[in-house]
């Protein structure tokens, strides 16, 4: 896709999103099938999707590996959104990029989480992201590029923006 494509996919929706603020706002949602006896969580995927994604615990949890971790998908999330927002402000900014590749890593204490330690957070302490590139473009147009990827990769800002987060109980009949 070109600079003219993009412009022309997204131009009607920001035209729309202008005149009627409330059609921008999207419902996402995802749901998974907990089985207690194997301590994982089979996550719902989108029709014609005939592979389910079961998530476990990490090994530093007690988990095998055969299962993913939620914490890893949350990083491939970030990873996912940050490579497609890279992608179309790469493509906005005509900038020639011949390979990108985007690597997160995050660290965290696994003793906040099995209540070790009530001293130490539960969750990740700190995420990096790197891209790894290969251009033509002035080290100048890729430092903006990444700026740019920031600032509205959706994954990053949320994380980064802590959104609240509710928990509820719903009894089924």
């Amino acid at each position: 896709m070109n600079r003219q494509q993009l412009r022309e996919l997204q131009a009607p929706l920001k035209e729309l999103y202008l005149r009627e603020p409330e059609r921008a706002v999207a419902t996402m949602s995802a749901r998974g099938v907990v089985c207690i006896e194997e301590l994982t969580c089979r996550i719902d995927r989108p029709p014609g999707d005939e592979i389910a994604v079961i998530s476990g615990l990490h090994p530093y949890a007690g988990g095998d590996g055969l299962t993913a971790c939620s914490g890893d998908m949350l990083l491939q999330a970030l990873v996912a959104c940050a490579g497609v927002t890279f992608a179309a402000v790469a493509t906005s900014m005509e900038l020639p990029v011949s390979e990108a590749v985007v690597e997160a890593t995050a660290q965290m204490d696994f003793r906040g989480t099995l209540g070790v330690s009530r001293e130490v957070p539960v969750g990740m302490s700190s995420i990096h992201i790197v891209f790894r590139l290969r251009s033509k473009a002035a080290a100048e147009q890729l430092e903006k590029l990444v700026q740019l990827t920031e600032r509205y990769c959706v994954i990053a800002q949320t994380l980064r923006n802590a959104v609240p987060v509710t928990f509820e109980l719903q009894l089924l009949a």
